[in-house]
């Protein structure tokens, strides 16, 4: 019963942005320290498996990602709810988030002292490169244009870097505002750029009839499911990864999730960022395995895959356990008591996404001097929860303004919210790699070049930028004209 209720109550959370998962597992500790651990745990994992899943709630419907995790969901889900398909979508994104989350459990039961290892081995120059490749993924976000795709990512960089220096607590383009110490909030960029600039992108189309949503069926179609189940446990993969790499977590999982099915699927019905069920598919299955991945360090090595596993290695602290390698060997029965709270959470979010899309479906077919105003207290409220600060709301607001500039002429701003989330993982693990490397640049690249795992990550960005640029597509299609005209062709 605790499990549903935090499911229930995590799909609930999670669909309001600014209401964060991280915020109600914490916000849960104060009440449930004085519980039975195993009833604690019950809630907690039930939230954070809905919260993730409730993301893309709003995310399809009204292109506010409720999450950082679902920013990737509304690149493709909104563009469906536009063409009155927001219950098909919601149908599907349900479905394949409880296949990635059912994935991400089965890895975390069967193999997670191997994935714990792998995760190991990642030293800082690792964690930055990975971080770059997440920036170079503005080729998968930027639409047509590269350049813009650049712009916007490194104005998101741009954006992270405001506020206190990491590791020397230096002020940076702070101008001596005491309030920009503590940095810009990405959740104030998120929803304003998101939320904000959306609403003010639908003034300009208010004599527009409301999209009527069909909804014949919502639990999708067998041969759907089939078609798409392999790139989900591809992304399921993934996701899992990524999840059980400390300090990374769903939200670069999904992004990673887009890019790769938009490099894999060959021929989709319709383009990537106009409704395509892939782009829906596959940052829905890996931010959910990332869950299971999440668990994998934290019950293995006591190190919490990101900000939900480190609220609950606090929690089991309360409760006198002492998660890591010891946690396994005195009291087996949380290991598995976890695995099975997390099937019941799994179970329970695919029950509870698939009811209550009939009335959730009536939010797109308000008129639209309804909506907007809607949209807009939902992004200052959200904007003002995160911190319970009105500065995050005028940042929010400026946010949505330049976001609707940017969308006004072509610029995408998911590489901002991408940039402004990596900023803080290239910046800090920057320093690291240099300092461990004695500030010698020769010697952090022979560190890359002789560690497989760093000449791998290395490799793929290099390939990735090399593959988006203009030379690349030139070269495919000389090869492409040369095989189409060789005699066996």
């Amino acid at each position: 019963m605790l499990v549903a209720l935090g499911t229930f109550a995590g799909i609930y959370v999670g669909a309001i942005p600014g209401l964060s998962v991280t915020m109600a597992v914490s916000i849960l500790i104060s009440f449930t320290f004085s519980w039975e651990v195993y009833e604690a745990l019950s809630l907690m994992v039930g939230i954070y498996m809905g919260g993730v899943y409730g993301g893309s709630r709003t995310a399809i419907l009204l292109n506010i990602p409720g999450a950082p995790s679902a920013i990737a969901t509304a690149l493709d889900g909104y563009p469906l709810a536009q063409q009155g398909k927001a219950g098909e979508a919601i149908g599907l994104s349900t479905t394949m988030s409880a296949v990635g989350g059912l994935l991400g459990i089965i890895v975390l039961a069967f193999a997670a002292p191997a994935v714990s290892e792998f995760a190991l081995t990642f030293q800082p120059r690792d964690y930055m490169l990975l971080a770059v490749l997440g920036i170079l993924l503005v080729g998968s976000l930027s639409g047509e244009s590269l350049t813009k795709g650049i712009f916007a990512g490194a104005l998101g960089l741009l954006i992270g870097t405001v506020g206190l220096d990491p590791l020397t607590a230096q002020e940076r383009f702070t101008f001596g505002v005491v309030e920009l110490w503590g940095g810009i909030s990405f959740v104030a960029v998120m929803i304003g750029m998101f939320g904000v600039a959306e609403a003010l992108i639908q003034l300009r189309h208010l004599e527009m009839a409301a999209v009527k949503q069909t909804i014949s069926r919502i639990v999708p179609h067998w041969s759907d499911v089939r078609k798409y189940l392999p790139l989900s446990l591809q992304t399921s993969v993934i996701g899992v990864i990524i999840g059980a790499l400390p300090g990374t977590g769903g939200d670069i999982a999904a992004l990673m999730a887009y890019d790769h099915a938009k490099r894999v699927t060959k021929d989709p019905e319709v383009p990537f960022g106009e409704g395509a069920k892939e782009g829906l598919v596959a940052p829905e299955t890996a931010n959910n395995a990332a869950i299971g991945g999440a668990f994998i360090p934290m019950i293995t090595l006591g190190i919490p895959g990101d900000a939900v596993t480190a609220i609950i290695i606090g929690a089991l602290f309360i409760h006198g356990l002492n998660p890591g390698p010891m946690l396994m060997i005195e009291k087996p029965d949380m290991f598995w008591f976890i695995v099975g709270a997390l099937l019941l959470a799994n179970l329970f979010m695919l029950i509870f996404g698939l009811t209550g899309i009939r009335i959730f479906t009536r939010i797109v077919e308000m008129p639209r001097a309804v909506l907007i105003p809607l949209i807009l207290m939902l992004s200052i409220v959200g904007a003002f929860a995160v911190n319970n600060s009105i500065t995050d709301v005028y940042w929010m607001l400026g946010f949505g303004v330049l976001g609707y500039f940017m969308k006004l002429y072509g610029y995408q701003v998911g590489p901002v919210i991408l940039g402004v989330i990596l900023s803080r993982l290239i910046d800090e693990n920057w320093r690291r790699a240099i300092i461990s490397d004695q500030e010698s640049l020769p010697r952090l690249f022979q560190g890359i070049l002789t560690s497989p795992l760093s000449l791998v990550l290395f490799a793929s960005v290099v390939l990735i930028f090399v593959s988006q640029t203009p030379l690349w597509s030139a070269l495919k299609k000389q090869l492409r004209a040369k095989t189409d005209s060789s005699p066996d062709a």
